[in-house]
């Protein structure tokens, strides 16, 4: 295995892995600013590769902020060898995911970050969107880095495969195909809605964790994929 690096917006990097025998991809994002920032740690046997490639963009020592969708072992479960690795590094969560995980997970105290704020990274903006159970856990949130309009979207639209660093093509119908077999997103009322809202920051890349970066309809793949749910829902409440 190797993880690979691929720039998706301006001074955001990709830090992709795919898994043969899982026949999936587990892919990290670096934001190079002032006060670097990691979304998503990975699991901890991937450190060792996914760190050697991430020091590739930014020193580590230089790394500022660890972050994270929600809970969850291939989200955070090297979060302790990032802060072992980054000395300067602190981790930035939700606030109910500090306070009822993180508090007690981390090595260092973690940054709680309310719904809405911006952490001003130097040359970058990164707004914090809380979206509990979406797609699931209680911690749940998003990232928006405002000045290249890159939605951080963790498990949103995950699909199964190897792809590319970039595309145009549909990321809609593998995230519902991927849905089908996992079950894994919580079907809530809020579920769709909380979908739909994404659509009005107008992202223009949305960096998926499972599956490639996509530069299509942004607001457009958002709204199908809602619908996808909505569907569901209502499947599920007869």
């Amino acid at each position: 295995m190797e993880t690979t690096v691929n720039e998706i917006s301006d001074g955001i990097y990709r830090l992709s892995t795919y898994v043969p025998e899982a026949d999936f991809m587990f892919n990290q994002f670096m934001i190079d600013a002032e006060e670097p920032l990691l979304f998503h740690c990975g699991p901890r046997q991937l450190f060792p590769l996914v760190s050697e490639a991430a020091a590739r963009v930014v020193p580590l020592e230089r790394l500022r902020w660890i972050t994270f969708g929600h809970v969850e072992s291939d989200e955070c479960g090297s979060m302790n060898d990032w802060l072992a690795a980054a000395p300067r590094a602190q981790v930035a969560h939700t606030v109910v995911g500090c306070m009822v995980s993180v508090n007690d997970l981390a090595d260092r105290p973690p940054r709680a970050v309310p719904d809405g704020e911006v952490l001003d990274l130097g040359g970058k903006r990164v707004r914090n969107l809380d979206t509990p159970h979406v797609p699931h856990g209680w911690d749940a949130h998003l990232l928006f880095e405002e000045e290249t309009g890159t939605l951080l979207c963790g498990d949103l639209f995950t699909a199964t495969g190897s792809s590319p660093a970039l595309t145009g093509d549909d990321i809609v119908e593998p995230a519902l195909a991927a849905e089908e077999m996992f079950l894994a997103t919580a079907l809530t009322p809020a579920t769709a809605p909380t979908i739909r809202s994404l659509a009005d920051l107008r992202p223009r890349t949305l960096a998926l964790m499972h599956g490639p970066s996509f530069t299509g309809d942004v607001p457009g793949a958002l709204g199908a994929l809602a619908d996808g749910y909505d569907e569901r829902f209502r499947k599920a409440c007869v």
